[in-house]
């Protein structure tokens, strides 16, 4: 039996995760095993919730466990305390390789965080930005800092500027509170000529915020994930890029290659299983929005 903890399936994000956790659930079933998907509630304590799932998954009884390592501070001692239980833990999605190597995980699958910003944010230097603002609505968590201090260090790389925007993490989902956020930003800040945000959702909403500041025209605007609303800015000229980790793939191979360890004994020489980062931009927009409309990208 696997435990695979992760989001709220309703958000957009994890929403292709689950998807990915579904479709390789089949595969699990047809031997006679079973897949429970733990997700939080709420993101206002992500770290502490996180790891009374990895505990429920613990007094579950289940064979082997799957969890983002989203802020190690609060979900290290319960991962150590699943394997001093005997139950083999994978890590995706949030973590990175060296903190499964670290604790002793079987694997990581996803995106190295810190490289990906740094990505994100040489490609705004090269197109032109000279002052980003990083929009975080979960700050303190691991994975989405690494991504704001990636993109500030690609465009100090430039003698660029970069500085975070962090929100209550109550904004997260909260598409109007993020909007209005931004577009105070923006009205009190004539120098900011980028945003980029960690999520699609939030995207979204940054957009609104950039339309109601009357500045949509003028600021370039990059995410990390990607939803059909904005492959469809990018192709319309409205979104200058989005930063791709393949949430579908993470959620299959964290399912399949779970399934695998635990009733076979197959693991993957290759440390860490990278699915990102891509940039999707308007080189490669017309595949990438195809996949989008079926809920794989």
């Amino acid at each position: 039996d696997i435990a695979i903890i992760g989001g709220k399936a309703d958000d957009a994000f994890f929403a292709k995760i689950k998807k990915g956790i579904d479709d390789a659930t089949l595969v699990v079933e047809a031997h006679g095993g079973s897949v429970n998907y733990l997700q939080l509630q709420t993101y206002d304590n992500i770290g502490g919730d996180a790891a009374n799932l990895v505990r429920t998954a613990i007094s579950q009884g289940v064979d082997i466990i799957a969890v983002p390592n989203w802020v190690p501070d609060s979900e290290d001692e319960a991962i150590i305390a699943a394997m001093a239980a005997g139950i083999p833990v994978m890590l995706y999605n949030a973590g990175g390789g060296d903190k499964a190597k670290e604790l002793g995980a079987i694997n990581y699958i996803g995106n190295e965080e810190y490289p990906a910003g740094l990505a994100g944010g040489r490609y705004f230097a090269e197109h032109g930005a000279k002052h980003v603002i990083c929009v975080n609505t979960v700050p303190g968590a691991g994975n989405l800092e690494d991504r704001c201090r990636g993109i500030a260090d690609g465009m100090a790389e430039f003698g660029l500027k970069s500085e975070q925007l962090p929100l209550p993490a109550s904004a997260f989902g909260d598409p109007t509170a993020v909007a209005e956020a931004i577009k105070a930003t923006l009205l009190g800040d004539d120098t900011i000529d980028g945003i980029f945000t960690i999520s699609s959702a939030d995207a979204d909403s940054a957009y609104i915020g950039m339309q109601q500041a009357g500045k949509a025209e003028s600021i370039q605007m990059g995410s990390f994930d990607m939803n059909v609303s904005g492959l469809e800015r990018i192709r319309d000229g409205q979104q200058l890029f989005a930063i791709d980790q393949q949430p579908w793939l993470q959620g299959f191979l964290a399912v399949t290659l779970s399934d695998g360890y635990v009733n076979y004994g197959l693991a993957m020489a290759t440390a860490p299983l990278l699915t990102g980062p891509g940039i999707v931009d308007s080189s490669n927009i017309d595949a990438t929005l195809k996949g989008g409309e079926l809920g794989y990208r």
